[in-house]
């Protein structure tokens, strides 16, 4: 775009138009929507419950983007981006608590699977370990395979969906890490924190280990892209000398596709050219990925103004409402999300503590549902379909079917700004997007 001291407003792409730009594929639109089925203004009838995949853009949050495409249009020159990212950045580290950590560095990018590939970039390995990519992104282990000679990942649940031992899930990691390490290879490790069905892998406590008896030769990527994490966690994991992985678009409810690497002073070196990122990941002057970040930052904005304590409230009687109904409804069979433990990096963490992601299974007759039949649920859900009912007139969403076949009901930042206002009301909707999944269970064999 020619640099001008100023637009002509006309020209200039409007606000809904900048928020797919410059992504990839997977935010184009194709009738009104993207690849998640999100449309790039808001929604406000839609029940938003599907924040582990994504989340249409809010009123407030396209309010602040369109006040900064504003901003843009009346004062735009060469510099313009630099500044806003500059002032992103730093809004950014200090809603988060960790403006005061000497030498961070924090890299935008317009995706979750770019900011695997910058930190594999910055580390220059021979070995990258990490979870499978079913339970995080699936195009993460083809971006990285033109980055690193070799990629192995590490399932975290059985054929049958239930969760792998811990111990087991960690000693499979660290012996794929002693293999490389002991032979004088590099390892980046990636860290799930959370993966999409709300489990961590490897243990904090196993990645600390290892970090410890492998100085020099492991890095260690705290995969945070989900951002359920409370702001003593980040920074815990950060004073560890971890690299952290995080999007706007996921608990935060922000666009999809606005990644950010949080880099530790130790992790970078003194002399990592960060400009080159920006150059090289399609950053430097991506306004759409400015107004992205903008509208993320309105929610988490929102969300630290809550006490902890009423975050900690909501988020507990959310989680127990929905453990109910999943576990006592014959429609559905929860999967089970073993406890959150990071005491070894960020003991007596916060909120974080809470499940916030409740995936499930969908049952007819006593048999599971397949992927194909719960992606058309998945996609039903968001259809006004009040002639077969009152109920499922309801527009919602859920988390897209993973593997299994599993949906995913989630709780989310937005949903906390909202629930400390009203939890009943925000519980009660939440019940009623169960009750349209378990209508459509039983329409779907009347079909």
């Amino acid at each position: 775009m020619r640099a001008l001291k100023r637009i002509d407003p006309h020209r200039f792409p409007d606000t809904a138009e900048l928020l797919v730009a410059g992504g990839d594929a997977r935010i184009a639109l194709v009738s009104g929507v993207n690849e998640y089925g999100c449309r790039p203004y808001p929604d406000p009838e839609l029940a938003e419950f599907g924040s582990s995949t994504a989340s249409t853009i809010s009123e407030s949050g396209f309010a602040a983007a369109d006040a900064l495409r504003a901003r843009l249009v009346n004062d735009f020159d060469d510099a313009a981006c630099d500044r806003e990212y500059a002032r992103i950045r730093a809004e950014f580290a200090s809603l988060c608590g960790i403006s005061d950590l000497a030498g961070l560095e924090i890299l935008f990018s317009a995706s979750g699977t770019d900011v695997h590939r910058i930190a594999s970039r910055l580390t220059s390995p021979d070995l990258v370990v990490m979870v499978d990519p079913s339970e995080t992104g699936r195009g993460v282990p083809g971006a990285l395979s033109a980055e690193v000679p070799e990629t192995r990942s590490v399932r975290t649940r059985t054929d049958d969906a239930m969760p792998r031992d811990r111990l087991e899930i960690d000693a499979e990691i660290e012996r794929h890490v002693e293999s490389c390490a002991e032979k004088g290879g590099k390892v980046l490790l990636v860290l799930t924190d959370v993966s999409k069905t709300g489990m961590i892998a490897p243990s904090p406590a196993c990645a600390l280990e290892m970090k410890s008896r492998f100085p020099g030769a492991l890095e260690i990527l705290v995969d945070a892209c989900q951002f359920r994490m409370s702001d003593a966690t980040l920074k815990a994991y950060l004073a560890r000398d971890f690299m952290v992985a995080l999007t706007g678009s996921k608990f935060l409810t922000g666009p999809t596709f606005s990644g950010a690497l949080l880099v530790p002073q130790s992790a970078s070196g003194p002399k990592t050219p960060f400009g080159r990122f920006s150059r090289d990941f399609g950053v430097e002057g991506n306004i759409g990925l400015l107004l992205r970040w903008e509208a993320a930052l309105a929610e988490l904005r929102a969300f630290r103004r809550i006490p902890e304590i009423e975050v900690e409230n909501f988020l507990s009687g959310f989680a127990g409402a929905i453990s109910r109904r999943l576990e006592n409804d014959p429609n559905f069979e929860p999967l089970p999300v073993p406890r959150l433990d990071r005491h070894a990096v960020a003991p007596g963490s916060g909120w974080d503590r809470i499940q916030t992601i409740f995936p499930f299974r969908l049952k007819r007759g006593g048999s599971h549902l397949g992927l194909e039949e719960a992606r058309v649920v998945h996609a039903l859900l968001r259809e006004d379909l009040s002639p077969v009912s009152k109920a499922a007139g309801l527009r919602c969403s859920l988390g897209q079917p993973v593997a299994c076949g599993a949906l995913r009901i989630c709780s989310s930042a937005r949903l906390v700004v909202e629930g400390v206002k009203n939890s009943d009301a925000v519980t009660s909707l939440a019940l009623s997007a169960l009750d349209k999944a378990a209508l459509l269970i039983h329409s779907l064999k009347s079909r």
